[in-house]
């Protein structure tokens, strides 16, 4: 039987998420998974919701990644987000959001 790790659940999955995560090369400009959300007003929601000191180090991420890309460069492989470090920031701002949204259009339906 697999080994279980307790945040990614069977080690196998571990794995195929880890490879994914680095194919998607957004980790070589510094970037975590929640700052290459899709923007729809839930994630926008979410992102006025978070703390000042996190809005301004996502923002930071995100215009260096932006000038990294515009000078065809990446960051050097010991600046790059792993994996192992890569926090979901927004991911309990955003679960508030869809549930108060969800919560919202069940009162609406019912009233």
């Amino acid at each position: 039987m697999a080994s279980y790790i307790a945040r990614k659940g069977p080690s196998v999955f571990s794995k195929l998420g880890k490879w994914a995560y680095n194919m998607s090369r957004f980790n070589q400009y510094g970037l975590h998974r929640d700052d290459c959300l899709y923007e729809n007003e839930d994630v926008k929601e979410a992102i006025r919701r978070l703390p000042r000191k996190i809005y301004d180090e996502r923002n930071y991420r995100i215009m260096r990644a932006l000038h990294l890309s515009m000078t065809k460069t990446i960051l050097p492989k010991e600046q790059w987000t792993k994996y192992e470090e890569d926090v979901k920031y927004l991911e309990p701002y955003l679960n508030e959001v869809v549930k108060e949204r969800e919560e919202r259009e069940d009162w609406n339906k019912n009233h």
